[in-house]
């Protein structure tokens, strides 16, 4: 089930286990994913982008083998928070994954996430080539970090 609030996604989830978050690009797909205790995300790697059924199999087959319980994707607002087309293609994705994967799907807005990642790839003095290796997993990376800590924020603001 696709859930718009993160705090819907939230109550969709299990108290623990491990999250995905996917940077959904027009060529590839950044992943990354969580530790069983949702602290800390870690970039996997990217998957080259060809057919949904193809790509749909590539995540099925990590959330199954990493026991992942939740799917955070990325939502690329505008700078105005408005959404376009790249919007409109991601929630696409998301309803045509919600049907191949039975797991909660939580959207993020991923605006600067790749500056970001870039940004702390240049300060880790990453040549330009494995840059563009890596930098959608990282983006995914911040995508799902960001998460990470909104959901401790707000299950620190329920026990209080």
């Amino acid at each position: 089930m696709i859930h718009e609030s993160i705090e819907e996604f939230l109550a969709a989830l299990p108290r623990s286990g491990a999250l995905i978050g996917l940077d959904l690009g027009t060529k590839t797909i950044g992943v990354a994913v969580t530790d069983g205790l949702r602290r800390i995300a870690t970039p996997l790697l990217t998957i080259r982008r060809t057919k949904f059924t193809e790509d749909a199999a590539r995540l099925r087959a990590i959330t199954t083998e990493r026991g992942l319980v939740g799917i955070v994707l990325g939502l690329p607002r505008n700078m105005d928070g408005s959404e376009g087309p790249r919007a409109q293609s991601t929630r696409a994705f998301a309803r045509n994954l919600s049907q191949v994967l039975p797991l909660p799907i939580g959207y993020w807005d991923e605006r600067l996430s790749t500056v970001a990642a870039e940004r702390a790839l240049i300060e880790a003095d990453t040549s330009r080539k494995r840059r563009a290796e890596v930098i959608d997993h990282v983006a995914a990376g911040y995508i799902l970090q960001g998460v990470l800590d909104r959901l401790d924020w707000l299950g620190r603001e329920r026990n209080a």
